[in-house]
């Protein structure tokens, strides 16, 4: 299940930093009206099983610091296979209908539930948030953590990253259903970003792609309701079928 969101500022020239995506994840969680729910979601060190889009400016213009919103207004695109969730956020901006975004309010101009679309065992999508795949590599004896470029071993572990999240979510040991990610690597686009939280600031290279998903229509749509890779809870790796809004 998946919704959009429209976010409208008071005044125009509205702005917005290049690196929100810690901004939005923070929205997301203050925005969950069962505060249980949000306080375990936000203490789990596993996986949130939620994920959302890049913010979506049409009337913009680029600064060396940011975006600008013309007329005040931005959407962004919110995901999970966990429809509650879903319900719960959205049931909270509908409570209140205005969110901090970078120490100014802003008002929920408009909440749109998308219907999920028909899902066959093969789908072409498009990336509407950046994949992040990551791996562990000795250097100098010690493991350190690298981001993953796409190749075998990158799609090999958005299999695996996906399998995980899969049983996890639906409380099983294992499953017979299969997919196969590839990738026609023409539309491929690289993007660094950056996650502050607090003093601590970390970076990652994410990819923009285009993805095809083979196997079980299941897990293809599990996949494009938690979205796939790493990180999902900080915006990354959310999908979108070729053609569609979001």
């Amino acid at each position: 299940m998946r919704f959009k969101i429209t976010l409208k500022s008071e005044g125009k020239n509205f702005f917005i930093p290049f690196n929100y995506n810690y901004l939005l994840s923070s929205i997301i969680y203050k925005n969950i009206s069962d505060l249980d729910l949000a306080s375990k979601l936000h203490s789990s060190k596993s996986f949130k099983f939620f994920t959302f889009s890049q913010i979506q400016v049409p009337n913009h213009r680029i600064t060396k610091k940011g975006i600008i919103s013309r007329d005040g207004v931005f959407n962004f695109f919110v995901s999970s296979p966990n429809d509650y969730l879903i319900k719960t956020m959205i049931q909270s901006y509908v409570d209140d209908s205005v969110v901090n975004f970078n120490g100014q309010n802003v008002n929920v101009d408009r909440i749109e539930l998308l219907p999920l679309p028909f899902i066959s065992d093969s789908m072409d999508f498009k990336t509407i948030s950046p994949v992040l795949v990551r791996t562990k590599r000795e250097v100098d004896g010690k493991l350190k953590i690298w981001d993953l470029e796409p190749g075998d071993k990158f799609f090999s572990n958005l299999r695996t990253n996906l399998i995980r999240k899969y049983l996890e979510f639906n409380n099983l040991e294992t499953t017979s259903k299969e997919i196969n990610f590839s990738s026609k690597m023409r539309k491929v686009k690289s993007r660094r970003i950056s996650i502050k939280t607090g003093e601590d600031i970390t970076y990652h290279r994410a990819y923009f792609m285009d993805l095809k998903l083979e196997g079980d229509p299941k897990l293809i749509e599990f996949a494009y309701n938690v979205g796939v890779g790493e990180k999902g809870s900080l915006g990354f790796g959310m999908l979108n079928i070729n053609g569609n809004e979001g």
